[in-house]
């Protein structure tokens, strides 16, 4: 028996830590030696002149997920969403169960292992979505599905359909707290904008491009400092998502500086895309609304500004596709009011060669840390390191093999989702993942998926570190200063 099934040969090896160059060898499925000059395999893949790469692991996807406007459907299925994730680099999807108000959070995880177990190609797990956090969510479903490895929820402060008031915020930290998970948070102050929206449809501004003005900047800075002030208050510690400003970045990194453990999260929108993006033609600009919305250019230097010095742990997505048709963005007819449409963008393929273009091509980060954004980081702060998010003995073999002088033009066409449009159409992109295994398998080869539907796997998640308590309490909940009362 040959000691390896595969051997990855000659490439340049790339962690969150180091690189090196040497040989990979895999067998059943993981990778069980690093080392140059290893015995030949029966499956060899030549890397010279390549980058081996963990493979990505996306944090914030949604797929197969309903909007927040309501019955309206994401363009991708698992099959879609997952084909187009392995194209671009990626071999591990965080996507959500999006509990709506009035549902069991337990029926909707049951639906979504049913949708995804039959289409999805690579392996995959779930963030809980918790929107209705009722007696029996809170003691009964949500400690039971941690247990069963979805250890990160999600909460909103904003939609409808979805927002949490404080107390509400309080109660969910606080069982995060109990029960060892990461809480993912969606910072905008809901009343801010809708009292913009009202005024501004009143007002007749009811175009798509209006969407970037309701949803004002201010909205995402003081949700994102009331957050904070709640977990800290709790104990606790949060991850925000999808941040778009400056100074929502600052309060994140004003948080850091004192101790806190508060994560952020960026994504592709946010460095490459505008408010002015919006400002297009009758209904077109709705293919750009998304919560938050772009911001003005001058915010992007400050982005990359936060990836390079680690205020940002993450750089996720946030694929949160919907056509331009019927279906999706146009749900409510061929002109549709800002409120009306379905607020996201795609972005799940080119989330990998955007940031590997445009910041390590241009020398905004260095490879170690564009692993470390896309995979590493990820894979720790979730509950998946070491068996994703790096190529170590033991580890998964799930390896992205990138030429990195491979330069490619961005259509939809090229893409694999079932969108119909990209807000990146016409890019000039530098670097492209060209071989892609998913546990040992040839999952992507000369531009062909070699995976089958259904072939991923369900990953149940450890607690991470990350999510542990500091015990560092402020005065009024801890016993020792507040007359012993044991609040927490």
């Amino acid at each position: 028996m040959d000691p390896f099934d595969t051997v990855i040969r000659g490439g340049t090896v790339v962690t969150a830590a180091d690189s090196t160059q040497c040989d990979v060898g895999i067998r059943g499925g993981r990778i069980t030696a690093l080392a140059q000059n290893l015995p030949a395999a029966d499956h060899e893949i030549d890397a010279r002149g390549k980058l081996v790469l963990p493979g990505g692991v996306e944090g914030h996807c949604h797929i197969e997920q309903e909007s927040s406007v309501g019955n309206v459907m994401s363009a991708d299925d698992f099959f879609t969403g997952t084909r187009s994730a392995v194209f671009g680099g990626t071999t591990t999807t965080l996507s959500f169960a999006a509990q709506m108000k009035g549902q069991s959070l337990r029926e909707v995880v049951d639906n979504y292992h049913a949708l995804a177990a039959s289409k999805a190609v690579i392996d995959y797990g779930f963030h809980l979505i918790v929107s209705d956090p009722t007696e029996q969510t809170m003691t009964e479903h949500l400690p039971a599905l941690i247990k069963e490895g979805m250890t990160s929820f999600k909460v909103y402060m904003t939609y409808d359909s979805l927002k949490l008031d404080d107390r509400q915020m309080l109660d969910v930290l606080a069982t995060a707290r109990q029960h060892g998970a990461m809480v993912m948070i969606h910072a905008e102050n809901h009343d801010m904008i809708r009292w913009l929206t009202d005024h501004l449809i009143q007002g007749g501004y009811d175009a798509p491009k209006f969407h970037a003005i309701s949803h004002v900047e201010l909205a995402e800075d003081e949700a994102t400092h009331r957050a904070i002030r709640l977990s800290e208050m709790i104990d606790v510690p949060v991850l925000i998502v999808h941040v778009s400003a400056s100074e929502a970045m600052a309060e994140i990194r004003r948080a850091q500086t004192a101790g806190l453990k508060v994560y952020g999260e960026t994504c592709p929108q946010y460095l490459f895309l505008t408010a002015a993006d919006l400002d297009r033609e009758g209904a077109e600009g709705a293919k750009y609304c998304c919560s938050p919305p772009p911001r003005d250019a001058s915010h992007h230097d400050i982005i990359w500004q936060g990836l390079a010095n680690g205020t940002f742990q993450v750089f996720s997505s946030d694929h949160a596709p919907y056509r331009f048709d019927e279906t999706g963005k146009l749900a409510a007819g061929p002109n549709p009011t800002f409120p009306q449409v379905a607020n996201g963008v795609p972005g799940i393929e080119l989330r990998l060669p955007l940031l590997f273009s445009e910041g390590v091509g241009k020398g905004r980060i260095d490879i170690q840390q564009f692993v470390a954004l896309t995979s590493t980081n990820v894979a720790k702060i979730y509950g998946l390191l070491p068996k994703k998010g790096t190529i170590a003995v033991g580890s998964d073999a799930d390896i992205a093999i990138w030429d990195p002088d491979l330069e490619v033009t961005v259509t939809w066409d090229m893409l694999h989702d079932n969108v119909g449009y990209t807000p990146y159409e016409g890019r000039k992109l530098r670097g492209w993942p060209v071989t892609v295994l998913s546990r040992g398998r040839v999952a992507v080869e000369d531009g062909e998926l070699k995976v089958e539907r259904g072939s991923g796997e369900f990953l149940p998640r450890y607690l991470s570190q990350a999510a542990q308590p500091l015990n560092r309490l402020v005065p009024e909940m801890d016993p020792s200063r507040n007359f012993g009362a044991k609040i927490l």
